[in-house]
């Protein structure tokens, strides 16, 4: 009897991911463990490739490949975090190492790399090609430049198989962490035989590190005035023993300068708190729903729940939708729980990501803030978990695996017997529904804090201010308005969707739109370099003159973006300090952190921007917000536009009156008759929910159904559209087999809204149906017998359950 192991490996298809069974060489019996990673032969070739461990059991291994080494020497991930790979596999439509992949930080992932080396004693018969292959491999001096000779030459691959087969090289793998560990140089005293002769500075040097047992080298040359040549003197001298420790390159030291216990609640907030608390510590696991208009103090609830956690010795989670809320929560948490906080987000650097990893896997963090793929931290003993402003899209992943972070929350609450809060002034349908219907405890903030009043909203119709003459994206009221708070010196909010300067360029004369020629959507115009941009695939040229299809020199460029809107603004107010908030001001690390800090404290009068203002920011001294184009996304034409619309314009009118002072919100639309957004004006979600939940059961959307999209993409349109189409007969085909039991609707296949993205034509297929596990299973053998179709050769395509993309 040996030991087999079954191993998830890297890089396979769909069509043919599985667990794969290797057996354990004797030489690392009672070495591998689940949640390892292990390097293991694959497929006819036997090509090397790294694999995760998900269980080790004793069996026979005839006919079995022996893995071939380990990459770890103890478990990566934990038995809870495998048996979570297993969840997002079966219900993501993923594969298994893509799931690992989603849990694990990519830099503390492992590649390997083949190396060839000449053996100097070959003395064999090697053909004209080969020998001359050999000789110019033997010049190499090293790796690098063995591997420039191998990609001069488009006969490599043969030419090196050859050799390889008749031992004139060899082939070595070298197993390469993404980014390594940041470590510092540290002295401690060794014990020589007998103390060498020293000289002044290295007896001073020899002093200070008896003093204090231990020093890093930068300290030493910093106290004793010497260089690192002294040190390193002493080192070969014996006196002292140079060595390396691991450090964190975030870790933060400061210490907790406010307590939770200071937090003074309202008397609905108490009895708020009060019933979560109760919840929190029941010893089943449990999840509720915070609905609290903007302003109520919810997150003050928050922290007294988390704290109390704390205090129980058990660790917490807070989820944010966007990074640009994390500054604001990270800086809050930290005033209150010291370094015992932790951060993940993908505005992190490789390595500072991994080190937060490894600062909470091993205890030295109890509470984690981030954005959607902090679900997945290493946390030990989860008391709570809080998402905030759950109904954002943002929570919902767009690439393998295709998760929901609340789904995935579910799953570790399950596990730990933790207590998962829900908490939104606009919280998704199918939360509150769930709510409602008794799935989730409800508790509800009606009131804002410290008798707060919520803003006035005020409708503009832009259409009498068409008529009136004026054509521009400012209303007069709006004007007027942001005046009054720049003689008052308070602050504004300007929210406009769309980034860029015009929306689109066309030509005057043939009406042709300057396309993106990668994919199907028009090009976006930005003054700041003077180029037309694909939002898409970030394809960019400049603006051209004159029509490339009719060479005439009339383009007239139309709509509006966050850039013109900034340069308008200083125009009618040349004194105003303006911000602008979009993915073109805040690509650059601590970009959010900086400029949110800048506005803060009063280094401008008004911000300009994107969504990305329109949540969670808490401002004291901003009385004014104004939504721009408010119509754009009331009429986007998907079943949630009405509910995304209604949730963005709810929380940016909520930014405004945050403080001691009254606050107004001016709504710019054409529709000002429109019940969603006179709704979102008196933030009555409970009266849209009612309206919203009617069309949803009459239209069999969710939370009456769920939703599968499958989409197709290929660089021809036909092969896209006929793969789609065989799709939708094997999907019927295995129904009918299965008994026609399951029951689902399905709508298409058609082109996708946006037909052509990064050169690759886009199909989808709509499945209305109930998530179970017959579905799933329906889903996943369609999709794997689709694998091993002929029309799918050239096309790829995936299955995408409950997206946001429809």
């Amino acid at each position: 009897m040996g030991q087999i192991v079954q191993v998830a490996v890297e890089n396979t298809s769909y069509s043919f991911d599985m667990l794969y069974s290797y057996a354990v060489p004797q030489s690392l019996y009672g070495c591998i463990h689940q949640g390892m990673r292990v390097a293991v032969p694959f497929g006819r070739g036997n090509s090397r490739r790294i694999g995760l461990v998900f269980s080790v059991e004793d069996g026979g291994t005839e006919k079995l490949k022996e893995l071939l080494f380990a990459v770890d020497s103890e478990p990566c991930i934990s038995d809870e975090l495998l048996a979570l790979c297993r969840w997002l596999r079966d219900n993501t439509f993923c594969t298994y190492f893509d799931a690992f992949r989603a849990i694990l930080p990519p830099g503390l992932s492992f590649t390997l790399k083949s190396h060839y080396s000449v053996c100097d004693s070959f003395d064999g018969e090697l053909s004209d090609s080969e020998r001359a292959f050999f000789e110019q491999f033997r010049a190499a001096e090293d790796n690098i430049a063995r591997d420039e000779v191998i990609s001069s030459r488009s006969d490599s691959g043969r030419l090196l198989k050859a050799l390889l087969e008749k031992g004139a090289v060899t082939e070595c793998e070298e197993l390469k962490r993404r980014v390594g560990d940041e470590t510092v140089k540290l002295v401690r005293l060794a014990e020589p035989e007998e103390m060498p002769k020293l000289t002044p500075k290295q007896k001073q040097v020899l002093q200070f590190v008896e003093s204090s047992e231990s020093a890093s080298v930068k300290e030493i040359c910093y106290a004793c005035c010497v260089t690192a040549a002294v040190i390193k003197r002493l080192a070969e001298k014996g006196v002292l023993e140079l060595y390396e420790q691991t450090v964190f390159r975030t870790e933060p030291t400061e210490d907790a300068a406010e307590s939770p216990a200071d937090i003074v609640f309202s008397e609905r907030q108490q009895q708020v708190f009060d019933g979560l608390l109760e919840l929190m510590n029941r010893p089943e696991p449990k999840c509720a729903l915070l609905r609290g208009v903007t302003g109520s103090g919810k997150t003050s609830v928050f922290i007294r729940l988390i704290n109390e956690a704390v205090k129980q010795g058990k660790s917490a989670m807070m989820l944010v939708p966007e990074i640009s809320l994390t500054p604001q929560m990270v800086g809050k948490f930290r005033r209150l729980f010291g370094g015992t906080v932790a951060v993940l987000h993908s505005s992190l650097s490789l390595g500072e990501r991994a080190d937060e990893y490894r600062r909470i896997k091993t205890g030295r963090a109890r509470i984690v803030i981030g954005t959607r793929s902090a679900v997945f931290a290493p946390v030990q003993d989860l008391g709570i978990i809080v998402i905030d402003e759950e109904g954002e899209g943002t929570y919902k992943s767009e690439n393998a695996p295709r998760y929901h972070a609340r789904e995935a929350a579910k799953q570790r609450c399950f596990h730990h017997n933790a207590f998962l809060l829900l908490a939104s002034a606009t919280p998704s349908l199918e939360s509150y529904y769930n709510a409602k219907t008794g799935r989730y405890s409800l508790f509800q903030l009606d009131e804002r804090y410290n008798n707060a009043v919520l803003p006035d909203v005020y409708m503009v119709d832009m259409r009498i201010e068409a008529q009136n003459g004026n054509h521009s994206a400012f209303s007069m009221p709006l004007i007027d308005e942001l005046q009054a708070n720049l003689d008052r010196g308070e602050q504004s909010i300007l929210l406009l969707n769309r980034r860029g300067y015009h929306t689109s360029v066309r030509c005057a004369s043939c009406g042709a739109a300057a396309e993106c020629p990668n994919c199907a959507v028009p090009l976006t115009y930005h003054k700041a370099n003077g180029s037309v941009i694909c939002h898409y695939c970030g394809f960019t040229q400049r603006l051209a003159q004159v029509c490339p299809k009719c060479g005439s020199k009339y383009m007239v460029m139309k709509g509006t973006g966050t850039q013109r809107i900034e340069d308008e603004l200083s125009e009618i107010f040349p004194r105003a300090r303006i911000l602008r908030m979009d993915a073109d001001t805040t690509s650059t690390k601590h970009a959010f952190e900086n400029k949110f800090r800048a506005f803060a404290d009063g280094e401008y009068d008004i911000i300009v921007g994107t969504q990305m203002i329109a949540k969670g920011l808490d401002f004291p001294n901003v009385t004014l917000v104004g939504v721009l184009k408010t119509d754009n996304s009331l009429y986007a034409g998907d079943f949630k536009a009405f509910e995304r619309t209604f949730s963005l314009v709810t929380q940016v009118v909520g930014r405004s009156g945050r403080g001691g002072k009254k606050g107004r919100a001016m709504l710019q639309t054409f529709t000002p008759e429109h019940y969603v957004l006179n709704l979102a004006a008196r933030q009555d979600y409970p009266a849209f929910y009612e309206e919203e939940i009617k069309l949803r059961e009459a239209m069999l959307y969710p939370p009456f159904c769920d939703i599968v999209a499958v989409t197709f993409s290929a660089l021809q349109d036909d092969s896209c559209g006929a793969a789609a189409q065989r799709f939708a007969e094997i999907l019927k085909e295995r129904h009918l087999l299965s008994g026609g039991r399951i029951p689902l609707r399905i709508l298409g296949p058609a082109k996708c809204a946006a037909a052509k993205i990064n050169g690759r034509y886009r199909h989808r297929l709509i499945i209305k149906c109930r998530n179970s596990s017959a579905l799933r299973s329906l889903i996943e053998g369609s999709l794997r017998a689709a694998g091993q179709d002929s029309a799918f050769r050239n096309v790829g395509f995936f299955a995408d359950m409950n997206g946001e993309a429809l």
